[in-house]
């Protein structure tokens, strides 16, 4: 079993950055690994022990201190994600759907009203944040098949629809969401709004249950004349898909760093199991078609690896309003594409190695294995990917 840290100064990455990395790793070890077992079993969310993460420096990561955040780069957020992912997935993902898609979404395209209204509280725990986007029938096709309408009424909006598969959307103070402000102009009309949970007119219809990610609270939400202020929207009127774009390639990157924080604890888990399993008298790591798995899921890992640290350094420095298109729009999907994919080889050879223990629900290799599919789905289906490639390759 790893007991040790990952070197991210060999990837030319800082000293700060392995910092980072290192006590994320420690904490989400001590903390965060005793939790998994019953968020897996119970579906059950420790709900008070994320917003705690303030007391650690988790919370606010890349939210600038002025407004009580830790004021660290993106790359920061991007290593602590593998750390934490590592042990802890179910706990890593309701993190990141407040820090990242939601809180840094804030940042990057919200007005200082917004900012210095909602960014302090999710930096003080006070908040959980989520990100509203998905509705019932809109997947791929997210803006084109949009059923959500803002109407403005004075001064708020009064937001009539449905959001489906909203990570945190059950526990989320603050959920920042996405509705059509001129739905004759389908996706070029679509405005993007900070909601809180206590408006009226909002409602939580129900908690989903998953196959995998579990603990992790996923919800479906509903808006019936839900009262918005108009100060509230971010960025400007039917300008809410270049609020999406501009953090789509960031998160996308982001999740990356989740596979591997995930795939390395597969590989981890899979290489002390064949140590300890013996089988006709030996370990099974002395068979070499156990050792061929392991040096499959290795391999994976390693390119998995080396393509999401490069595309953390291109999309560091990526400015407001950027993404979304070019080079850097076709590189963050083909990493994802890639890393999606891998993952899940990397976990269906880790089930092989575990055998029959493998195939029970309450071993870590059957947790991992269970939430690994929705990296293929989300954010943005593999077949999605493919599609951003091919058109940035054919222009």
């Amino acid at each position: 079993m790893q007991t040790t840290t990952q070197d991210f100064t060999r990837y030319g990455f800082t000293e700060d950055h392995q910092a980072v990395y290192d006590m994320v790793w420690r904490f989400s070890m001590e903390e965060l690994h005793p939790l998994l077992g019953r968020m897996d079993r119970e579906d059950w969310f420790p709900e008070e022990r994320l917003r705690s993460l303030h007391e650690v420096g988790l919370l606010g990561v890349t939210i600038p201190e002025a407004y009580g955040g830790q004021g660290l780069d993106l790359v920061s957020q991007c290593v602590a994600a593998e750390a934490m992912a590592y042990w802890n997935h179910c706990f890593a993902i309701s993190w990141l759907g407040s820090e990242n898609v939601c809180a840094h979404n804030i940042v990057r395209n919200a007005s200082e009203t917004i900012k210095n209204k909602y960014l302090p509280r999710l930096c003080d725990g006070s908040a959980i944040g989520a990100l509203g986007c998905t509705e019932p029938g809109a997947g791929s096709d997210i803006f084109g098949s949009m059923k959500s309408v803002a109407a403005r009424n004075g001064d708020q909006y009064l937001i009539n629809g449905r959001k489906m598969y909203i990570t945190n959307g059950s526990i989320a103070d603050i959920v920042l969401i996405y509705a059509l402000t001129d739905p004759e102009r389908g996706a070029k009309g679509v405005s993007a709004f900070v909601v809180e949970k206590d408006f009226p007119g909002f409602s939580v219809a129900q908690k989903l249950d998953k196959m995998g990610w579990r603990g992790s609270p996923t919800a479906e939400l509903v808006f019936d004349d839900l009262e918005v202020p108009a100060a509230n929207l971010v960025g400007d009127e039917n300008g809410g898909v270049a609020v999406v774009m501009s953090g789509l390639n960031i998160e996308r990157v982001l999740m990356c760093f989740f596979s591997l924080g995930v795939a390395q604890r597969a590989l981890d888990l899979s290489v002390d199991y064949a140590r300890q399993r013996k089988q006709f008298g030996r370990p099974i790591g002395d068979f070499q078609l156990v050792q061929a798995l392991l040096a499959d899921m290795y391999t994976d890992i390693e390119t998995m690896r080396a393509f999401s640290y490069q595309m953390a350094k291109e999309i560091a420095g990526l400015e407001t309003g950027g993404g979304g298109r070019g080079e850097v729009h076709k590189r963050s999907a083909a990493v994802t594409l890639h890393n999606g994919r891998a993952l899940n080889r990397v976990l269906d050879h880790g089930v092989q190695v575990h055998g029959g223990m493998g195939f029970m629900q309450e071993s870590e290799i059957n947790q991992l294995y269970r939430g690994g599919k929705v990296l293929e789905i989300a954010p943005g289906s593999t077949q999605i990917r493919q599609l951003i490639i091919g058109g940035e390759l054919l222009k």
